[in-house]
């Protein structure tokens, strides 16, 4: 009966978020970037379609959960595993990346403060041979991804022997300053020496490195441990002048921390954010009425953590609390607090993010709402009815990756179907470029290849560009939203050049180009470029190794049949879920089209392999003994099409008969 009720309550408040987000949608709204352009347009925007929305995920280095995936790899081993990891970020269309470089009061840069990070070689202080955070920031930025160097301030060990530091590390060259709690060790928040040099040792990072944000997570004091005291009494009794309470002294060193970063940040680079992610909880409105209608563990009691003053007093440029449970949860539920703190922020300049719990998703040691691969969709779709939401960070990279239940790949399919800007940051200074010429568009053996002049190279770092479809005049709307931007670009110069890879061989486009800041500030667009349709019939192949396939990592890859379009193909077990392989393609025009699908063939193959397609009249299920008849074109009809970019065919698990379902090629011709 619980369940009953939960699921109830959970389907209720879905449907009310999806009448407030259709009421917005059918509501003109004002589209502030091109209104700062063209004059006051009114748009309706597309709420599945946002012009900005920051979307990140975290990349964990401490045990080496993300990054490095062990000690002791090859500097060209590392930075092998961390492109692959910017490269997985773009495929999710992210616009940023959340790293942890001080993960236990060392360093992944050669800091005059502190030791080399003992999860690059496995030895603390050992040298890797290359600068990790210099490396680290020149690729994201490469991609036009946006770096957060993740730091925590306080955490020197997951251990309490302080004979395993490096012999030069702070903490045993000041003990005084370090605390043993839990089996762990922490430098102490209490003493003002502390807070100067972990202050110094973060800042050495923010002037020497081209980050975007500094990042700090949920660790300031240690998290409760049952019947033990926190060992500061001394401190207290030495530094706690004019307090009375402990706990008032603690968050007031906490809080201190907070705001001299805050300054010390603004004075050196006005341009670089200040972000925290903070335990979800602030306190439950039972203990204090402004707290949130929760039940759960209190930030600001147990780990003395006043993240609600943070944002009032605009210290941080953005808070991202850690929101781990799920919709309907009895004592923290998701939509309540995601209330509270789109609340709390209200009529701040302080951005709220949301950081998802996706290593909960298919973990059968968790609540059975996390075995639903629609729960972090759902959460993002909630999030639409808060428009002080302005994206989320994915907890984290490793869970983004292995996409258990097909969630990622359906929050992704729902939310992220387009790239986005980044929100502006208010009060972090900045102004629009001056709008770029797009000197040519043209078709070539590779697509449209695009070149433009900058139209200022001292604050321009990127570029936004846009594809639209047929002729005539651009009206200022097409621009509101992102269903027609193709991505961002990283400014390298005064020129620049760009392939749309994805452009249709006999579709008409116009594209245009915006310039943008560092801050993400956008110019008035340049003039449009027509493209017109190339010369031939069109006709489009999409390989399960090109950009237009996508499949959950239960889709495993093989190139031991022959037969086999291109160098491999994708193959799954038959199971009763919800879990297709797809293929993607940009139709130049509503018209009927001719499909075909390649594959290997063999007796250990599937009877009856069900091929979706997806046409403008609906859903259209065609299946294939994919046990014969491999090694060549197998067509499955001709149909409607849309024009536009969109799935075109999913190759479904959902077979009542045995033997693996393969994804190997898909061709479409204009009939």
């Amino acid at each position: 009966m619980r369940d009953d009720v939960r699921r109830l309550s959970r389907v209720l408040a879905l449907v009310a978020v999806i009448i407030i987000v259709a009421q917005a949608a059918v509501r003109p709204a004002l589209a502030q970037d091109v209104a700062s352009a063209t004059g006051q347009v009114a748009c309706t925007i597309d709420a599945a379609t946002p012009k900005r929305q920051f979307r990140a995920m975290w990349l964990s280095s401490v045990a080496n959960i993300d990054w490095p995936s062990a000690t002791g790899l090859t500097a060209t081993a590392q930075q092998a595993e961390y492109r692959s990891w910017l490269d997985l970020a773009q495929r999710q269309r992210m616009n940023a990346v959340v790293v942890q470089v001080r993960p236990t009061a060392d360093a992944f840069w050669p800091s005059p403060y502190e030791p080399w990070s003992q999860w690059l070689t496995g030895t603390q202080g050992g040298n890797p041979g290359y600068d990790p955070l210099a490396f680290l920031v020149a690729e994201a930025h490469a991609r036009n991804l946006e770096f957060h160097a993740w730091f925590n301030p306080y955490r020197v060990a997951n251990h309490a022997d302080p004979s395993r530091l490096a012999a030069s590390h702070p903490a045993r060259q000041h003990p005084d300053w370090v605390l043993s709690y839990g089996g762990k060790l922490y430098y102490n928040p209490g003493i003002p020496a502390v807070r100067a040099f972990v202050q110094d040792a973060m800042m050495d990072a923010v002037s020497r490195y081209d980050i975007d944000a500094v990042h700090w997570d949920d660790y300031f004091y240690p998290y409760p441990v049952t019947g033990t005291a926190l060992p500061d009494q001394g401190t207290f009794a030495q530094y706690g002048t004019g307090f009375t309470d402990v706990g008032d002294w603690r968050r007031h060193n906490v809080d201190l921390l907070v705001q001299e970063m805050s300054t010390r940040i603004r004075a050196a680079k006005p341009w670089v954010k200040f972000g925290v992610s903070p335990f979800g909880i602030w306190r439950n409105a039972t203990t204090d009425p402004l707290g949130s209608r929760t039940s759960g563990l209190q930030s600001y009691d147990a780990i003395y953590a006043d993240s609600r003053r943070w944002v009032t007093q605009g210290w941080i440029d953005y808070i991202a609390p850690q929101l781990y449970w799920h919709i309907g949860h009895p004592a923290a539920d998701y939509q309540e607090l995601v209330r509270w703190w789109s609340a709390t922020v209200a009529g701040t300049d302080v951005q709220l993010l949301i950081g998802q719990g996706t290593y909960k998703v298919g973990d059968s040691s968790q609540d059975p709402a996390w075995q639903d691969p629609t729960e972090l969709t759902d959460h993002l779709t909630l999030n639409r009815s808060h428009p002080e939401v302005v994206g989320d960070i994915q907890f984290s990279a490793g869970d983004v990756r292995a996409d258990r239940l097909g969630a990622v790949s359906r929050l992704v399919a729902d939310h992220y179907r387009r790239p986005a800007l980044i929100p502006l940051a208010p009060g972090r200074g900045g102004t629009a470029p001056a709008a770029p010429t797009l000197t040519t568009a043209d078709r070539t053996p590779t697509g449209v290849t695009l070149a433009w002049q900058a139209g200022t190279t001292a604050t321009t770092t990127g570029y936004a560009v846009y594809r639209l479809p047929g002729d005539g005049a651009v009206d200022p709307c097409d621009l509101a939203d992102a269903r027609y931007l193709l991505g961002t670009v990283r400014a390298t110069g005064s020129t620049g050049t760009f392939t749309d890879t994805t452009a249709a061989t006999d579709g008409t486009y116009r594209y245009l180009l915006t310039a943008l800041d560092r801050q993400h500030h956008e110019s008035v667009p340049s003039d449009a470029r027509l493209v017109t349709p190339a010369a031939g019939p069109f006709s489009v192949i999409v390989d399960n190794a090109t950009a237009g396939f996508t499949a959950s990592a239960n889709w495993s890859t093989s190139a031991s049949t022959a037969g086999r379009y291109g160098a491999d193909y994708r193959y799954a077990s038959p199971q009763a879920v919800s879990d297709a392989a797809y293929f993607s393609a940009t139709i130049p025009a509503d018209g009927s089209y001719r499909i075909e699908v390649w594959h290997p063939a063999s007796s250990a193959y599937n009877a009856a392999t069900p091929h979706v397609v997806l046409a403008a009249t609906g859903s259209q299920t065609v299946t294939l003994d994919q046990r014969t008849g491999g090694g060549a074109w197998r067509s499955l009809g001709t149909f409607a099409l849309t024009a536009g970019t969109r799935n075109v065919v999913a190759v479904s698990r959902w077979s009542t008969t045995g033997g693996y379902v393969v994804a190997d090629a898909i061709r479409i011709t204009r009939a």
